[in-house]
């Protein structure tokens, strides 16, 4: 199996197919086809609903009765906390996966065991095995309904004893949500995909809530009190308790740079000194929940030891969260999406790198709030470089500039430059670079995605990532 970059950088071992883009040879055109074929199941679009996931993973088995699952949603930070909780399970000898998305660069990130990315003679292999199983059935699964099969079922096939599966959208009837968790996790509430999740923040809160289980714990940091009634009256209606960030377990920040932050852990247990290699205090909201999470599995007699702790959250990386890609120049890339994860990256921006000028590089989906991620964007940026993606769903250029220039009526205005690829973009910001200025390349994970490839850092690229 190929490691994951995620867990371990230091230890990564792409393959040459990888390294080279495409992947090449028999198997790799074995590989494309199969990715390709996936890719395709977008056709049928965005599936609200349970019935298509119970009836498929229903004719696989139910694979994943074999496993213990942990089940993450909300807004931001999702990715983070599942990668977390995964590491230290892993870090105490359990058989770990991970089930999360997006991917950057590569599919196989989505999908992992210890770390370790599925081989691609396993996704070609997989989704042969679900295709002929389902040929006369009539099911047509989305995309996200065979994926989340598919990681199921290779989970339960190697012998994973816990999982980690983050929700796609929503919760209440996302694909994942056909697990029976030890735990349920909402990270926090935003505004997001409001077309499927409702325009307000007690409609979104009532989707996220409907991952929690009758009798299965609830661990959040949601502030919001709309949200939280919510989350507390479904919960006490299913019997679940409510953890609470700030109430009944908290962390405090020691010191912060641009790799990593040091904190202290406050709960059943104190941990202190904790060093996680993730930049910005708003990290600490995740990691507490992770800690959180590790602390119910503890009450329930899972072995998890201090040691497994400390080692679990200090050998994290998590590639597209204030990732630097690039020395010289300083390339920082970060996957903010909405307007709160853009808001906290320019709040850590400033922190990091006070008194440098910033570059901004940002390519965003023309279903998200536009204005709301540039906001923050425009306020911390010298420069702003706006690009498109490759995908149907990407913003042109043109309209990302009518945002920036209603944005800056009022005065405080910036340089902002147009490019039609982020390849483009990242040529331009390099040309334009002097020494001292960082550049930050954000707005989607497609658009950090293809950014990371243009610096060769090489997969399957795909139009189909968030």
């Amino acid at each position: 199996m190929t490691k994951c970059c995620r867990d371990n950088p230091s230890s990564v071992h792409r393959s040459h197919s990888e390294v080279a883009g495409r992947s090449v040879g028999k198997a790799g055109s074995q590989f494309n086809d199969s990715v390709d074929y996936l890719y395709g199941l977008q056709m049928f679009g965005i599936k609200f609903g349970l019935e298509n996931s119970l009836r498929l993973t229903g004719i696989l088995g139910n694979p994943a009765n074999s496993f213990r699952t942990i089940h993450v949603a909300g807004t931001n930070g999702k990715g983070s906390t599942s990668a977390i909780i995964a590491s230290v399970l892993k870090g105490n000898g359990f058989k770990t996966g991970l089930y999360t998305s997006p991917h950057l660069v590569s599919f196989t990130e989505r999908i992992s065991i210890n770390g370790y990315l599925i081989p691609e003679h396993e996704v070609i292999r997989l989704t042969s095995y679900i295709r002929d199983v389902i040929a006369n059935t009539g099911m047509k699964p989305t995309f996200f309904e065979f994926v989340t099969a598919m990681a199921f079922y290779y989970f339960a096939s190697n012998g994973v004893e816990w999982a980690v599966i983050e929700t796609g959208m929503g919760g209440r009837l996302d694909a994942t949500n056909v697990i029976l968790p030890e735990a349920s996790v909402i990270t926090n509430i935003g505004i997001e995909h409001v077309e499927f999740l409702g325009a307000s923040i007690p409609e979104i809160a009532s989707e996220k809530a409907g991952i929690i289980k009758p009798a299965v714990p609830v661990v959040t940091a949601v502030t919001q009190p709309e949200a939280l009634k919510v989350i507390n009256d479904r919960a006490r209606d299913s019997g679940s308790d409510v953890h609470l960030y700030g109430r009944d377990f908290e962390g405090a920040i020691i010191s912060m740079d641009e790799t990593h932050i040091e904190f202290d852990y406050k709960g059943y247990k104190n941990y202190n000194g904790l060093s996680l290699p993730l930049a910005g205090k708003h990290q600490i909201y995740n990691a507490s929940l992770a800690l959180r999470v590790c602390e119910i599995l503890m009450q329930k007699g899972v072995m998890i030891n201090e040691a497994a702790i400390y080692s679990g959250l200090a050998g994290l990386n998590f590639e597209g969260r204030l990732e630097r890609v690039s020395q010289t120049p300083p390339v920082i890339l970060d996957g903010a999406h909405n307007p709160e994860a853009a808001k906290l990256l320019a709040l850590t921006m400033k922190e990091l790198f006070h008194g440098k000028k910033i570059i901004t590089i940002t390519g965003i989906m023309k279903d998200k709030d536009i204005a709301g991620i540039l906001k923050p964007l425009v306020e911390i940026s010298e420069t702003i470089i706006l690009t498109k993606p490759k995908g149907e769903r990407a913003a042109s250029p043109e309209r990302l500039k009518e945002c920036v220039e209603n944005l800056q009526l009022s005065g405080n205005h910036k340089t902002v430059m147009i490019t039609g690829s982020t390849a483009e973009a990242l040529d331009l910001a390099k040309a334009i670079w002097k020494e001292g200025n960082i550049i930050l390349v954000t707005g989607s994970f497609y658009t950090t995605g293809e950014a990371k490839e243009a610096l060769g850092h090489k997969g399957v690229l795909s139009h189909l990532r968030e």
